[in-house]
């Protein structure tokens, strides 16, 4: 099966590796760090990695942005991005089970925006089940899996302005 660009990631023209990355400390993770999160991942998709690819959208969520930027315009959060990875992920490839990735890191994530990020989490958590209902979840990890209201108030509380309402369309076009 054929790989073609996610659609809702930039296309970068050069090589990247994870030095890319790497060259951002922890206080420089606004602006550059999220559109290169975003770059890298369409990156590690192209050479048929989606599982990482995923693991560098969730630097992308963890960017310190305040949703004025206006790189979010034309970059929204990429929740269109993680359901397009579910969806046309190879069967020959290494997915994963983002389904518990994203229960597991919302049950863990610390500071920085600690709350925004893990609803951000518990939100990709609901669009990887709805996206790949195959994938089970992890009935050993003893956590309260919140319900699709609760994830809209608590995006509404945490996240960006707009945010809630990004990610559900995305969800309402996984379900149509």
């Amino acid at each position: 099966m054929e790989i073609t660009d996610i659609p809702t990631l930039p296309s970068p023209q050069r090589t990247m590796n994870w030095r890319d990355l790497n060259r951002f400390g922890p206080g420089d993770r606004g602006v550059d760090f999220y559109f290169t999160c975003l770059e890298y991942s369409q990156v590690l998709w192209r050479q048929r990695l989606p599982a990482r690819a995923i693991l560098c959208l969730d630097r992308a969520w963890g960017a310190d942005l305040d949703g004025s930027e206006s790189t979010l315009g034309e970059w929204p959060l990429p929740y269109q991005a993680l359901v397009y990875i579910l969806q046309n992920t190879p069967p020959d490839l290494f997915l994963g089970n983002p389904r518990i990735h994203f229960q597991h890191y919302a049950d863990r994530l610390g500071p920085p925006r600690a709350e925004q990020r893990k609803w951000r989490s518990w939100a990709c958590w609901a669009l990887s089940c709805n996206a790949r209902p195959d994938l089970p979840g992890d009935p050993k990890h003893e956590v309260e899996e919140p319900t699709l209201e609760q994830i809209t108030a608590a995006l509404d509380a945490h996240g960006h302005p707009g945010e809630t309402q990004l990610w559900q369309s995305v969800m309402s076009a996984i379900s149509s």
